[in-house]
């Protein structure tokens, strides 16, 4: 018991730390107490609070800089770290499509509504620009294989805008991050509807289109038939490509 107890302290010393940092309102960049300083305050050996620097480390809270005027810093958490760790959760657990549009169901429909009347010329003009690689259908799988990770890109950058709730924004932005990969990984594309493109891209453009005129009805219903269609699609490439694993 004494064991385990020992190897939980890092943890519960570098819970602590994270509670210190946001009660005194640090930000990136601003340095913490000395070792010696920690030590003192914590009531803990050296071992424990360097063993706990390296958990915030791994969490992606904070930084270590050797030298003249280093020392353990706060780091701001990057997305694509956040987006990481929680991957990693997810990566050994039997996440399927259905499970994925349950999500973006319910979510991107709201978010579309949310953007009509709200989104300028420029970025109007990008998410526009955007379409045009997967407007025709793909001559060959590889173009098909991209064709899905360009579209899903389209539910990222209309995700990015949603200035008002990082939240919202993120859990869109990490879903169809896990759907993109969930369709590289699966190979979900060799099925080969060679038409997905093209009627995704008719979609994202009649969705612009409701942004632009401020129609957010309009927009939230064209969202819904968009991810009813393209989780139609889905399942049924699923399926096909888990009847071929089966067959093999």
């Amino acid at each position: 018991m004494a064991g385990s107890a020992s190897r939980r302290l890092p943890y519960h010393v570098a819970d602590t730390i994270k509670g210190w940092i946001v009660d005194r309102q640090l930000m990136p960049g601003d340095r913490l107490p000395s070792e010696a300083e920690l030590m003192e305050t914590l009531d803990v050996s050296k071992g424990t609070i360097r063993e706990s620097t390296r958990v915030l480390e791994a969490q992606g809270l904070v930084v270590t800089r050797t030298g003249p005027g280093g020392g353990v810093f706060v780091c701001k958490m990057s997305e694509a770290k956040a987006t990481s760790l929680l991957s990693h959760y997810f990566y050994f657990q039997d996440i399927s499509i259905r499970d994925i549009y349950q999500i973006r169901l319910a979510l991107e429909p709201e978010l579309a509504a949310s953007l009509a009347g709200k989104v300028g010329a420029e970025d109007l003009a990008r998410l526009r620009a955007s379409l045009h690689s997967y407007a025709t259908a793909a001559p060959d799988m590889e173009t098909e294989r991209q064709q899905h990770i360009d579209s899903l890109r389209f539910h990222e950058m209309l995700a990015e805008l949603a200035g008002g709730n990082p939240l919202l924004s993120f859990i869109i932005r990490f879903t169809v991050q896990m759907l993109s990969d969930l369709t590289v990984y699966r190979r979900l594309y060799e099925p080969g509807d060679h038409q997905i493109g093209p009627t995704g891209c008719q979609y994202h453009a009649r969705v612009l289109d409701a942004i632009e005129a401020g129609d957010a009805d309009l927009a939230r219903e064209l969202m819904r038939e968009h991810m009813l269609s393209a989780q139609a699609v889905m399942n049924d490439n699923e399926a096909q490509v888990r009847r071929g694993f089966l067959a093999d």
